[in-house]
């Protein structure tokens, strides 16, 4: 199916139950008995692995399930299906903006969707507060959320802060330490963006206030896709644990390029792209004690009902950390509307002060924030489970030193 990117000719993309996705020509104007969501996200660059298994499928199976219900219900009762207009960002902070703005100023949507990614939905912030709408950044972690909230009171952070990952990493591995299980030399890599910027400025403190001894702590850019020098030096550091504040293509490198060097340190962390369900393949079918950033309770029977449902519509497993707050986000958004309807500034007061019911559990955000999260999980049994926090409900016992590969 083809998709729209910036510079190809708009096209409305509309669900039905017959056919499921469908593609239409023609300019997307909003009808009587159509709510029209838009959003750019990335098909294709960098972001794209990301986008594709954490936020696209998402998007489309919860527009395919509100649809075959009959639509968004609103306040008098009455529902309207869900159009859709997408544009591919192409990874491009600067073509996401100008999607936005399409959007919000020609197409004028009813509701802007985010984009996969910390950076991307930095970039966004203050076009989606002058423009009105409400943002659910679900995939952006930050520790300036409580500071962005503040300033642009349309935005809802759903995803914590570096320091929430970081602390709970390092709880971790401080208790695999005083258990004797691994040293107190930590080897650290992180990917010199928004995420990596943010995640590495949190953990630094949290390691040292800990007692742990940074081995070694370097960045590498974006799109960085040789890790050899990077890996022998983490393996040369003295390091039991290794730690990467890393996007998918960094995650899956590092792992492929660890097993092909033979480095084997005893916890092996990695960040975005290590929940997500093709890892094992990546892996090389050893992704046993592997951790990293996020998690879900695998016992929860509406995670297990979530994970079957998003299986058959899209083909495969969705990821198990920010595709459940992802489809989270998207029933909040629709019990808002029922409730107060598609006025903008009603619509983000009911998202910010209500309670609602989720694949994720009951949610109800703290000075429009997400705050009960998993901050660790770990691939045990071939499935990606919640380790921290350890006293949440649900949770996991962390398993270390981990298999070797």
């Amino acid at each position: 199916m083809k998709r729209i990117s910036l510079r190809a000719t708009m096209r409305a993309l509309s669900f039905t139950v017959a056919s499921g996705l469908v593609l239409t020509a023609g300019a997307a104007q909003a009808q009587d008995d159509t709510i029209t969501i838009g959003y750019a996200v990335a098909r294709t660059g960098p972001s794209a692995t990301g986008a594709g298994i954490t936020t696209i499928p998402n998007y489309e199976l919860w527009v395919d399930t509100v649809n075959k219900a009959g639509g968004l219900t609103l306040p008098d009762g009455s529902q309207k299906r869900v159009k859709v207009i997408e544009y591919d960002n192409r990874s491009a902070n600067q073509d996401l903006v100008r999607a936005i703005e399409r959007l919000a100023t020609q197409d004028k949507v009813d509701i802007i969707l985010p984009p996969w990614g910390t950076g991307g939905n930095l970039a966004i912030a203050p076009l989606m507060a002058r423009f009105g709408y409400p943002q659910l950044a679900v995939t952006a972690v930050t520790d300036k959320a409580p500071e962005f909230a503040a300033r642009w009171d349309r935005s809802f952070w759903m995803l914590g802060g570096g320091h929430d990952y970081a602390k709970g990493l390092v709880d971790v591995l401080a208790q695999a330490r005083d258990a004797g299980k691994i040293n107190n030399k930590i080897a650290v890599v992180s990917v010199a963006d928004g995420f990596g910027i943010d995640l590495i400025a949190g953990a630094r403190p949290a390691f040292e206030e800990a007692g742990f001894e940074l081995a070694y702590d370097e960045s590498y850019p974006l799109g960085t896709a040789d890790f050899a020098a990077i890996m022998s030096e983490a393996q040369g550091s003295g390091a039991d644990s290794f730690v990467a504040f890393s996007y998918p293509p960094g995650s899956f490198g590092m792992t492929k390029t660890a097993q092909s060097m033979g480095y084997n340190p005893k916890a092996f962390y990695i960040s975005v792209g290590g929940a997500f369900p093709i890892y094992p393949g990546i892996a090389d079918g050893k992704a046993e004690g592997v951790m990293a950033i996020g998690g879900v309770d695998a016992d929860s029977p509406a995670i297990q009902d979530y994970f079957a449902r998003h299986t058959a519509f899209v083909g495969k497993a969705p990821d198990s950390w920010a595709s459940a707050i992802t489809y989270a986000s998207l029933e909040m958004l629709e019990q808002a509307i029922e409730r107060v309807g598609l006025d903008h500034a009603a619509l983000a007061k009911e998202i910010s002060t209500g309670t609602f019911q989720t694949v994720a559990g009951e949610i109800k955000l703290e000075d429009n924030q997400l705050r009960d999260l998993w901050w660790v999980g770990q691939w045990q049994g071939g499935a990606f489970r919640a380790i921290n926090p350890s006293d949440k409900s649900g949770a996991s016992d962390a398993i270390l030193p981990k298999t070797e590969w």
